[in-house]
């Protein structure tokens, strides 16, 4: 009795995932040309925020505070980076995900410069 229960359970797992592949969005589909637009609006993100890193009034903020000023910023020029991901009909879910990831990547660097900043003018090394 245990080894057809096991069997009808395993039949049915591997249905599933047959089913789960199908609906799976393969990287490859990319053209080069796409590729290169996402790299150009991940460059015009980054550049954005450096940008905006070095306004001075924000040396005068707290650093969380001065990071969260900056990514507020430059989260339109993401909106664009989405667009181009939607363009190609690329999964919403999987164009969420890998901004997301992105934006945590350059807040946690935005955030680390701020508090290194913040930290040299403590210690008197800057004025």
């Amino acid at each position: 009795m245990k080894h057809y229960l096991f069997l009808v359970l395993m039949a049915f797992s591997s249905w599933t995932m047959a089913e789960e592949a199908k609906e799976e969005w393969n990287e490859t589909s990319l053209t080069d040309e796409t590729i290169q637009k996402i790299q150009q609006a991940q460059f015009t993100y980054k550049k954005c925020v450096m940008d905006a890193m070095g306004k001075p009034d924000y040396a005068k903020l707290e650093s969380r505070n001065a990071t969260d000023v900056v990514i507020r910023e430059c989260e339109p020029v993401l909106a664009d980076m989405r667009k181009v991901y939607t363009d190609v009909q690329v999964p919403a879910v999987i164009a969420d995900r890998h901004l997301k990831k992105l934006r945590i990547q350059v807040t946690r660097k935005v955030l680390q410069e701020f508090m290194y900043a913040e930290a040299a003018k403590k210690a008197g090394a800057q004025p």
